[in-house]
């Protein structure tokens, strides 16, 4: 098969996505990372049983935090706007969508975050010699993530 041809049996660039949280969509991100759950294990042992070990079960999901880079543009304070609505015990709860998109800009997979809020707003370092992008930082926790497949 001719590299032109792409079928099933190619694995998907990971360049090609989109972001949308609450009533904003199609952010433009440069980097999100962290898109991860875990099982605790939990060990159990009867009191009745033979064996002299426990059975490993699954424990609590935990939901590790995502980080979502972007470039900076004038007057574009989203992040901290969203950050600055946490007052004492009342934060603002989105859920934040990303999408995998195939050459087409379809979407092939997609993560669902479940009632994110922002944990961490992280400004771009500056250097007077530097002739980088200024890119920002923001660090969200969830409560849960669902991965489906369009």
């Amino acid at each position: 098969m001719a590299g032109e041809v792409q079928g099933s049996s190619w694995p998907l660039p990971k360049f090609y996505f989109s972001v949308d949280w609450g009533n904003m969509a199609n952010i433009p991100f440069q980097e999100v990372s962290g898109l991860e759950v875990e099982s605790a294990p939990l060990e159990y042992r009867k009191g009745n049983s033979p064996a002299f070990s426990g059975v490993v079960m699954p424990g609590i999901k935990k939901y590790g935090q995502v980080t979502l880079k972007k470039g900076v543009f004038a007057n574009d304070n989203s992040f901290r706007d969203w950050y600055n609505k946490i007052k004492m015990n009342t934060i603002e709860r989105q859920n934040v969508v990303v999408k995998l998109l195939d050459e087409g800009g379809e979407p092939v997979m997609i993560w669902t975050l479940t009632n994110a809020w922002a944990v961490k707003v992280t400004a771009s370092d500056l250097k007077s010699d530097g002739n980088e992008v200024a890119v920002e930082r923001i660090e969200i926790a969830h409560e849960g993530l669902t991965v489906t497949k369009d």
